[in-house]
């Protein structure tokens, strides 16, 4: 395994649309995978996909583990997130509701920005074993899976973002908590 380069915003490869995998269990999807996982937990991310280490291919690996729910309290950890690699991921919108919380990425580092997205969603795709996976997720596991789907269409987090002046360093977060009162 080997901790691999991540690209950074501006670079081509994370603003076009990766292609789809043939096979979700060849030799070379499980070492991309292992070395997405050990990059993605170096990096401390709470997910990677492949395009951000320079790989043009529809995979991402992900987890959302509590100690990544965020201060401000507004999202709840969802525990059916566990470390979970998708390959060809399709993610279906269940409902209206939008939930709010701020994002940052491995792509854009020492940043944050405030985006909202669909509240609950049904995901698919296939494991690196070829197995199919299928899961609804809400709170930050949703976020987590959106985010890094996005990634295989070329879309960063502040292209999704309604207000670019929530789009602040992370230095400068605590200054940003969200009041709910």
């Amino acid at each position: 395994m080997a901790i691999l380069k991540i690209a950074r915003m501006g670079h081509p490869i994370l603003a076009q649309r990766a292609q789809e995998v043939a096979d979700p269990s060849a030799p070379e999807i499980r070492h991309l995978v292992a070395d997405m996982i050990e990059t993605m937990i170096d990096a401390n991310g709470a997910g990677l996909a492949a395009p951000q280490v320079h790989v043009p291919l529809r995979v991402v690996v992900f987890q959302a583990p509590s100690e990544r729910t965020p201060d401000t309290g507004e999202e709840r950890f969802d525990h059916t997130a566990p470390l979970t690699v998708l390959v060809n991921p399709v993610i279906e919108v269940l409902g209206d509701e939008l939930d709010g919380g701020w994002e940052g990425c491995l792509s854009v580092p020492g940043m944050r920005g405030y985006v909202e997205r669909p509240a609950h969603i049904r995901y698919r795709g296939f494991d690196h074993e070829g197995r199919a996976v299928a899961r609804t997720a809400s709170g930050f596991h949703a976020r987590v899976v959106q985010h890094e789907c996005d990634h295989l269409d070329g879309i960063l987090y502040p292209k999704r973002m309604t207000d670019l002046g929530q789009l602040i360093f992370e230095s400068e977060a605590k200054h940003w908590a969200r009041d709910e009162g």
